[in-house]
């Protein structure tokens, strides 16, 4: 594929995202948006349905996944990278549900922050703003020492 057509891909994937991002409130069952948005450190802790919560985390890490898997494949054309990320992303996740559900059942009264930034890496498409400058930074000093 050409730089062109991998500009322009890339481009309309990263429109995807902020797509879904847009799109949360009608896509997405999770009282805590509105919860994190509005002054929590003085509110009460929403009711929420555990299963649906956790159904919807994830629908919403899944489709982040998937479009953010295609952009670092368009963007490094490498198989190795695409298994590694994936991986990684699974593993991510199953380490950010447990402890996400726990904080929220357990902790949410006392640490809403760390709650805060764990649901962030959750529902947020943070790991692909991670993982490129990391492989691409990563091909740039492979290339140099050849």
């Amino acid at each position: 594929m050409n730089k062109v057509w991998k500009y322009i891909v890339i481009g309309f994937l990263f429109g995807l995202l902020v797509l879904i991002r847009a799109f949360e409130n009608e896509l997405f069952y999770d009282p805590f948006l509105s919860f994190f948005k509005d002054d929590y450190l003085h509110s009460n802790i929403p009711e929420y349905n555990a299963w649906l919560l956790f159904l919807n985390h994830i629908f919403r890490f899944g489709l982040n996944m998937i479009v953010s898997l295609a952009i670092i494949y368009i963007a490094f054309e490498n198989r190795h990278v695409l298994k590694f990320s994936f991986g990684l992303y699974i593993v991510a996740f199953v380490i950010l549900v447990a402890l996400y559900f726990y904080l929220i059942q357990h902790d949410l009264e006392h640490d809403y922050l760390l709650t805060f930034y764990v649901r962030r890496f959750l529902i947020q498409p943070l790991f692909v703003m991670i993982l490129l400058p990391a492989f691409y930074y990563q091909r740039k000093i492979k290339h140099e020492e050849v």
